[in-house]
């Protein structure tokens, strides 16, 4: 294990001499992450084992977080504990990445090193819903029949309209 964490990593090589790393980032390092963060305090943990599985180079461990989300419902925080498991493999195209087994996810190598944090930064994009919102929201919702309701209790602008057409 390293004890100080490079920026930038071949996850190719690593693999071969079989490197793991665990380490912390700060939440605010993460920029991708931002928008969806309500809370930018805290720190992403990570446990990564680069190694070899058959004719692949393959990346597995864990992220740990606590994250604080903004409800899309009524705005307020919703605290969002990640704890997900890591299980990439890496590939240099898509057609390969099509052929991978059901147990890896792709990690798409475009150049030879990449930032040790985007690793980490995509776990953390996957583990967030799309839309985060509480499980039972305060806000009341109208329920699709209110609605209907109202329209029925207001006049028809075309009223007139159809007076006419008489």
């Amino acid at each position: 294990m390293v004890e100080h964490l490079p920026e930038y990593i071949d996850p190719l090589a690593l693999a071969d001499k079989h490197r793991r790393f665990k380490g912390s980032f700060p939440l605010s390092k993460m920029t991708r992450l931002q928008d969806v963060l309500l809370d930018q305090a805290g720190e992403v943990k990570f446990e990564l084992e680069f190694g070899k599985d058959g004719k692949y180079a393959v990346v597995t461990g864990v992220v740990m977080a606590e994250l604080v989300l903004q409800c899309q419902c009524c705005l307020g925080s919703i605290p969002w504990t990640v704890n997900g498991p890591v299980s990439l493999a890496v590939v240099g195209s898509i057609d390969e990445a099509d052929l991978l087994p059901d147990s890896y996810e792709p990690l798409l190598l475009e150049e030879e090193s990449i930032p040790l944090s985007d690793i980490v930064q995509e776990e953390l994009l996957l583990a967030v819903p799309s839309i985060p919102q509480h499980e039972k929201c305060g806000v009341s919702m109208a329920k699709p029949s209110e609605p209907a309701q109202e329209a029925q209790k207001r006049p028809n602008p075309f009223a007139v309209l159809a007076k006419l057409k008489k």
